[in-house]
């Protein structure tokens, strides 16, 4: 039975991503929610947050098949979790992320101006909450009690994060694309010119939080085409 892995954002926690999962596994998805919080306080963390995830998958005595999905600074990194894991993996979805850059950082990928602003903002090595990154606040979207969770989940992770080069690890398997902001429709461009099977919402970046059906329907659409 295919099993549907959701990966939160390093820059949220599993809150942002638990509606999904719940609205997943209540049409009857097996689906596995990994919690990756405590792997992203301390560099290197990209050796940090792929081995949590492989122990993750481990400790939850999951079997393949497998449909990696990763939000937002997750999906960059769907091909070096898929590589951690002995399982079989079918395919990647990535729900409104950059696309991978192996061998580049963070900071490479990016507007200098964020760069530069949120270099600007690191205090002790470590960045503010990423709700603290935006003149408004991006986590008004979200009902209060979830809001709060979410909020205390963030972390104030590494400046060395951005900085790390991402691990070179090559996908040659399926993968699709799940669009929520148009803030990375040139992400699903270019996955679409690749010939991903690719669903738009016009939402937000945290639709998954709040419209779960919305974004589960267009999931699972993808992943029927992979």
């Amino acid at each position: 039975m295919l099993t549907v892995v959701l990966m939160h954002s390093p820059f949220l926690g599993p809150s942002s991503m638990r509606p999904l999962a719940d609205e997943l596994a209540s049409d009857g998805v097996a689906v596995l929610l990994v919690d990756l919080q405590m792997r992203i306080n301390e560099a290197p963390v990209h050796q940090r947050l792929i081995g949590a995830f492989a122990d993750a998958l481990e400790d939850a005595g999951v079997g393949g098949p497998l449909v990696l999905v990763g939000h937002s600074g997750a999906g960059p990194l769907l091909p070096c979790f898929a590589d951690a894991l002995e399982l079989d993996v079918a395919g990647l979805v990535f729900l409104d992320s950059d696309l991978p850059t192996p061998g580049k950082a963070w900071r490479e990928t990016v507007d200098p101006a964020l760069v530069n602003q949120l270099k600007a903002s690191v205090r002790d090595g470590r960045l503010p909450r990423w709700d603290r990154w935006f003149d408004s606040d991006p986590l008004k979207l979200v009902p209060a009690g979830l809001r709060e969770e979410m909020r205390d989940e963030a972390p104030e992770v590494p400046w060395d994060f951005m900085k790390e080069q991402r691990p070179v690890v090559e996908w040659s398997g399926a993968c699709g694309y799940v669009l929520l902001s148009s803030f990375y429709e040139d992400a699903a461009g270019r996955a679409a010119e690749l010939g991903w099977p690719v669903e738009r919402l016009e939402s937000h970046h945290l639709a998954a939080a709040t419209s779960p059906s919305a974004v589960a329907a267009a999931l699972k659409t993808v992943v029927s085409k992979l």
